[in-house]
């Protein structure tokens, strides 16, 4: 049975999870409207991967019998001046997201809640790829600067980026 301080601390980061893919939607549209077709692309690939993320944590807490409450989510920024900056932002928010999940598993481990601190196992390891994906592209964007050829090629490297859905998961169909 999940405990009260557990089951509010894991909706908390539901609602974490709802704003994250907000955030990721929003960045897909505006690459789209600077012409990065590819950023846009990998934009909604991470969107669609948080909103796995959120049905993850929707399927564990109704599993363990907790109503969930979605409240008002907070408006995410809506412009950006470079995909650089974007890829900045989009680090810095999933290094917090880390820390978030890190906590959750300490909180866990205090509790002996050992159901959840398995639940969580999985995404512990998503965070190394997240931030790993995130680190490679901004390091390729600093080396080719404001070179517009150089953009275009990466943006090209973001759009072979695919959406896939792990088995197993409350998404697949």
């Amino acid at each position: 049975m999940i405990s009260k301080a557990m089951s509010e601390s894991l909706t908390t980061h539901l609602n974490f999870e709802l704003y994250s893919a907000n955030q990721y939607l929003v960045m897909s549209s505006y690459a789209n409207e600077m012409g990065l077709k590819g950023a846009a692309n990998w934009f909604m690939v991470q969107y669609r991967e948080e909103m796995l993320h959120f049905m993850r944590f929707y399927t564990y807490l109704t599993d363990q019998g907790v109503v969930i409450s979605i409240p008002a989510s907070k408006a995410v920024p809506d412009s950006y001046s470079s995909l650089l900056e974007m890829l900045e932002i989009t680090l810095a928010h999933e290094r917090i997201i880390t820390t978030c999940i890190n906590d959750l598993s300490e909180q866990a481990v205090v509790e002996k809640d050992h159901a959840t601190r398995i639940f969580l196992q999985w995404f512990v390891t998503e965070q190394i790829e997240e931030e790993n994906n995130d680190r490679d592209l901004i390091a390729k964007l600093k080396i080719v600067g404001d070179n517009g050829h150089g953009i275009l090629m990466i943006d090209a490297e973001m759009a072979q980026r695919v959406f896939v859905v792990p088995a197993g998961s409350p998404l697949a169909v």
